[in-house]
């Protein structure tokens, strides 16, 4: 005996795929969206850590700015006590130096040689005067290169004849007015000055511990900053 079916099973069967396809469809979306939500709370979490990680950093960043204008600071102070110092050796080593001088021409001045004037600019000395002969002014030349421990390089810039007396008296006489500059110089420091200098070596060199100590610390703390930022990043 045959048997036919005739109940309508392939819209039936169409009508299921709808539905499995319709369910399939609906649970995807379901996925996605809930995926798209985790990524989406993942991503603001690491951007809230990356904000919190870089105002850590603009805050060690402006820490470290505070300390580098100390130590610029610093240096502006110590190239100012510097100038100081400097000034005050300057003047205390200068402050003998006209008496020095004036001792030195007169030991070095030959006889037959009269000074007129005697001018200093710095470090430079302008003589003039008068001679009986150009070897008289030649031997001052010398003293002043050779002898002196103060002066030193002279040159002689005018010498001229003059008449002295009336031209047809017995009286009447040639003699040499010159001109001439020398540099002054100061002696060779001695021996009881030298704790002076190791004191100001010392002195220097603590100042520069100090500003080496300083910059060091803010290299370590700069290093710190980077180093917990990258373990955070990590």
């Amino acid at each position: 005996m045959i048997r036919i079916n005739l109940l309508p099973h392939r819209e039936m069967r169409r009508e299921r795929r709808k539905k499995d396809f319709v369910g399939l469809a609906v649970l995807t979306a379901t996925g996605a969206l809930g995926l798209a939500f985790l990524v989406g709370v993942g991503i603001n979490r690491q951007i809230a850590t990356q904000s919190e990680r870089n105002t850590f950093i603009e805050a060690e960043n402006k820490k470290l700015d505070e300390q580098i204008k100390e130590i610029a600071s610093l240096r502006q102070e110590i190239d100012a006590l510097k100038a100081r110092q400097q000034a005050v050796e300057n003047l205390q080593s200068d402050r003998t130096l006209p008496v020095h001088l004036l001792d030195e021409l007169v030991k070095q001045t030959p006889e037959g040689i009269f000074l007129k004037t005697i001018k200093q600019e710095e470090k430079k000395v302008l003589l003039t005067g008068y001679a009986q002969s150009n070897e008289r002014v030649s031997e001052l030349l010398r003293n002043l290169s050779t002898l002196s421990a103060w002066t030193e390089r002279p040159e002689l810039i005018e010498i001229k004849s003059v008449q002295v007396g009336q031209a047809n008296s017995k009286d009447a006489r040639t003699i040499f007015e010159f001109q001439l500059n020398t540099l002054v110089r100061g002696p060779a420091v001695p021996d009881p000055k030298a704790p002076a200098a190791v004191k100001k070596t010392a002195d220097s060199s603590a100042i520069k511990n100090v500003v080496d100590n300083t910059s060091q610390k803010v290299t370590q703390a700069a290093g710190a900053v980077v180093k917990k930022a990258s373990e955070e990043a990590k």
